[in-house]
């Protein structure tokens, strides 16, 4: 069974971009009456099966759902891992904000930038807690897509997005907010 949405079509058994979520897969489209309407459904199982969503059709495109992204937007999004990182000024917490605004787009391009700011190389670990909860979420997003596109393993996807990171360059002396933190 097939639906469209202002352009978008989706099929059971698809897999899906369910921002805030990740992926998902598609595993059917019901009628269910809800407060005595009825709604075309798109039931989405998402964590290996664990979560199931129900979408409504028509607020599908409104909540981000999307289809996985093109191969170049991947390609493009692992180039800019290996770009230079963005700025690190003004407080730490509108940092994070931003950050996890841009990850809860489910946007692959805005992912990658996450993780190319925060990306410390080999001292990881030398990052905050919340650092590195944002850097591993971000990451575990992008293994995930990158897999499903190039049809690769997890961690193949994970070595790929490590040799992004492993090119970036890199500044000899820690920030001002990077001493701080």
């Amino acid at each position: 069974m097939t639906t469209t949405n202002n352009a978008l079509s989706f099929q059971a058994g698809e897999t899906v971009v369910y921002p805030g979520h990740g992926l998902g897969v598609i595993t059917g489209i019901e009628k269910q009456e809800v407060a005595g309407f009825k709604l075309d459904l798109l039931v989405l199982s998402l964590d290996s099966g664990k979560v199931t969503v129900r979408i409504p059709v028509a607020k599908a495109k409104g909540s981000g759902l999307r289809k996985l992204s093109e191969p170049a937007v991947v390609n493009q999004a692992l180039e800019i891992l290996s770009g230079k990182a963005g700025a690190k000024r003004g407080m730490w917490n509108r940092r994070a904000a931003d950050f996890q605004e841009r990850i809860s787009t489910g946007q692959l391009v805005a992912v990658a930038e996450v993780l190319r700011d925060l990306n410390r190389g080999p001292q990881q670990e030398e990052a905050s807690y919340s650092e590195r909860q944002i850097f591993e979420g971000a990451l575990d997003f992008m293994i995930k897509e990158i897999a499903a596109v190039r049809q690769l393993t997890e961690t193949e996807a994970r070595k790929l997005i490590e040799q992004g990171l492993a090119a970036a360059p890199r500044s000899s002396k820690p920030t001002e907010d990077e001493a701080a933190a």
